[in-house]
């Protein structure tokens, strides 16, 4: 028997698997892009389907599916629709994601996504009905019935929206135990008083405690920006069909949609104020992506300060142990590198540079349509995808096994001339200055430098070299 069938479209027959849920005009885009070998996220086919179920629950409470007669047998308008979200509910739960075969890097709008969806819910909605993949006479048809009062170039944008909160959950819940996690060491080192450290010089003393407390809350203001970044994709535009007149949806169509969609998510969403802006602009998608920048490179800013702490062990500050996860060197025995570190800087490297080919694609619109969504879709949804699962690493694998290494922070801290900063009310800063400049050539402590020189009566120098008052801020006296 053949492995292959053969389908047809406006251009005519193509010749596809015979077991293919797609139909002739995915083969085709198969055929046109060999590009890259990747696979769109499974937020993006989530969000397709759920447009494409909505879509028949909402034509059908509006009447316009019609009845069909097939070889004689009445097929009803309610039993295309029932087959299509029963078929459309088998990818949202993920059932055919290998069905879906075109390159994200693909024709513009996404185009080939869409018809990617409306010929695998199609053809799975007609056996559902009993008929086969290669029955010339099926009934569901994947531009009538489908696609019906839809187009490319509104689903597309909202099947973005929707992908993006969809696993915005996900995300915050990731960072928000990634953000405890830090918090729980911030106690637990609340107790090590080491040197402080601006432009990688010594500073004033601060501990430990507070460096990661400081890492703790910046996680939880990155949290709250995303969270802020999301909003306006709760804005769908879907109902605008083409150009954003709504040509060939009911007039009802755009309100019930989003309330239909909002039923079906549990996602929280709007109508549009503006069906044209939401064709045109995809402001909101690159607002979002902007937030994950940020959040990328927060996570790098905090993931180098680690590396820098961990630095060594025996050259560098070592003020804290990073968990060995793997040996560090091919050639260097008993070398242990921050191996997960190193990952989350490339991945959020990766965030980053996905980020702006976001923004070019966001520019990139021209009159009623952006067609650079397919590639957005791409980044955006793979940047969610490795941020989630690097922070969930970052937590288990590094966070939670850091071992503080309090005498190694002490020891430098005695060493720290700067400690001087603390006398600066009492003795003032040109006499400050020359003190530290002595103890730094000497290698004598601050307090033996002041006492030599009786600046301060010995009391008052070890009352204002209190390292952890110094910690607590304000004027020691």
């Amino acid at each position: 028997m053949s492995e292959y069938r053969i389908e047809k479209d406006s251009l005519g027959e193509v010749r596809l698997p015979k077991d293919a849920l797609y139909a002739a005009q995915t083969q085709r885009a198969v055929e046109n892009f060999p590009i890259s070998s990747l696979k769109q996220y499974r937020a993006f086919i989530w969000g397709m389907a759920i447009i494409k179920r909505a879509a028949a629950a909402v034509n059908t409470d509006l009447g316009l599916f019609k009845d069909h007669k097939v070889n004689g047998k009445s097929i009803s308008g309610n039993e295309i629709s029932q087959a299509i979200m029963q078929s459309a509910d088998e990818v949202i739960a993920g059932r055919w994601d290998d069905q879906f075969v075109v390159d994200p890097m693909q024709a513009g709008a996404g185009t080939s996504h869409n018809m990617n969806t409306n010929e695998v819910v199609a053809n799975r909605a007609n056996q559902l009905l009993g008929f086969a993949l290669d029955d010339p006479k099926k009934p569901v048809h994947p531009n009538d019935h489908v696609n019906m009062a839809q187009s490319t170039n509104d689903t597309i944008p909202t099947a973005l929206r929707l992908g993006c909160l969809w696993r915005l959950n996900e995300l915050t819940e990731v960072l928000d135990e990634l953000g405890a996690a830090f918090r729980t060491k911030a106690k637990e080192f609340d107790g090590i008083v080491k040197s402080g450290r601006t432009h990688l010089q010594d500073a004033v003393p601060v501990r430990l405690g507070q460096e990661f407390g400081a890492y703790a809350r910046a996680l939880e203001r990155d949290t709250d920006k995303l969270v802020e970044s999301a909003t306006g994709l709760r804005r769908l535009g879907i109902g605008g069909t083409a150009t954003g007149t709504g040509l060939n949806a009911h007039p009802e169509y755009h309100v019930r949609m989003v309330k239909k969609l909002e039923e079906f998510s549990g996602l929280e969403l709007e109508t549009s104020d503006d069906l044209f802006e939401s064709m045109q602009s995809l402001q909101d998608v690159v607002h979002f992506s902007g937030a994950l920048r940020t959040l990328a490179q927060d996570v790098t800013r905090i993931a180098n300060d680690l590396r820098l702490l961990a630095s060594g062990p025996s050259t560098g500050l070592a003020e804290i142990t990073l968990p060995a996860v793997q040996p560090g060197s091919s050639i260097m025995p008993g070398k242990v590198n921050p191996s997960i570190i190193e990952m989350v800087n490339q991945v959020m490297y990766h965030v980053i540079g996905n980020d702006l080919a976001v923004m070019m694609c966001g520019q990139a619109g021209q009159l009623e349509l952006n067609v650079m969504m397919p590639i957005m879709g791409y980044n955006i949804f793979q940047s969610m995808d490795v941020m989630i699962n690097a922070l969930r690493v970052f937590r288990v694998k590094a966070v939670d096994g850091i071992i503080a290494n309090k005498d190694k922070a002490e020891s430098w801290l005695a060493k720290n001339a700067i400690l001087v900063t603390a006398l600066n009310p009492v003795i003032g800063y040109e006499n400050g200055a020359k003190v530290a400049k002595e103890a730094m050539s000497t290698g004598k402590t601050i307090r033996e430098v002041v006492l030599e020189h009786s600046l301060l009566p010995e009391a008052d120098v070890d009352r204002l070299l209190d390292v952890r008052r110094m910690t607590d801020g304000g004027i020691l006296d």
